[in-house]
């Protein structure tokens, strides 16, 4: 098959998606201009809680029954949607891929998402997730779901356990008011009821299967860690952590 004729079968199914309006890889919407949805479509897409483990499409320029709304994709268009995997409000990075597509008789933008192998992803500290063909955040049983699922999946080295540690070494204290701070929603915090454990587990610095720290944790929270030698530590790029008016001046290492 030519390329010609593996991009007439990438339309047809990308046609029959955007006619399911049950599937819980496919959301729509008609405008480009609702970043708030547009970022929560690509982080739930991305967490994949149902497991498909296919990527997810949102279709811009569709309506809710899968018709074109008429929207003119533009080059701008097209750059103001590949920023999301870059402007920082969705971490870890998401891998997504997004195109022009003739579909319904019109043109749209796809955004393909890829589902992440670390889980869970936040946008805006924020963990969204799909529920059959909505979305919403998810509940303390979810982003366990997604944290232990990470543990199967994560393959880089700051997500392994650190075997040697424990919680005993880390700084909760720094965890607490700095970083916690700068990764998650004030109203999650705000409405927090889970363990330490369990917080810990969230932002990838708990190994739930081992009960220890991850490299990154040890890293991060406890500076100067006898437990990591130095060949262990690749690259490490500067991060800003806020400051109490919530501002970021101050750097910290972050792994890359």
């Amino acid at each position: 098959m030519g390329v010609q004729g593996w991009r007439t079968r990438e339309r047809d199914e990308l046609e029959e998606m955007l006619r399911d309006l049950e599937s819980d890889r496919v959301e729509r919407t008609s405008s480009w201009k609702d970043a708030e949805k547009i970022g929560q479509a690509i982080c739930a897409f991305a967490n994949d809680l149902p497991n498909n483990r296919k990527p997810g499409y949102l279709f811009i320029g569709a309506n809710n029954d899968g018709s074109a709304s008429g929207l003119l994709i533009e080059d701008r268009l097209l750059q103001s949607l590949a920023a999301f995997r870059s402007d920082g409000n969705i971490q870890p990075i998401p891998s997504i891929n997004v195109q022009k597509w003739s579909l319904a008789g019109a043109e749209m933008a796809v955004v393909e998402v890829l589902p992440s192998d670390l889980p869970p992803v936040r946008y805006k500290g924020l963990v969204w997730i799909r529920i059959g063909p909505r979305k919403g955040v998810a509940s303390e049983q979810d982003e366990r779901v997604l944290s232990e699922r990470r543990a199967i999946l994560a393959r880089t080295w700051d997500a392994r356990p650190c075997r040697e540690s424990s919680l005993a070494d880390l700084s909760l204290d720094l965890f607490a008011l700095t970083y916690r701070t700068y990764a998650v929603a004030p109203e999650v915090i705000a409405e927090n009821h889970r363990s330490i454990e369990q917080q810990l587990a969230a932002l990838r610095f708990l190994d739930t299967r081992s009960s220890c720290p991850t490299n990154a944790a040890v890293l991060l929270l406890r500076p100067g860690s006898a437990f990591l030698r130095s060949g262990s530590i690749r690259s490490v790029r500067s991060l800003r952590w806020p400051d109490a008016g919530g501002h970021r001046p101050a750097r910290a290492p972050a792994l890359r």
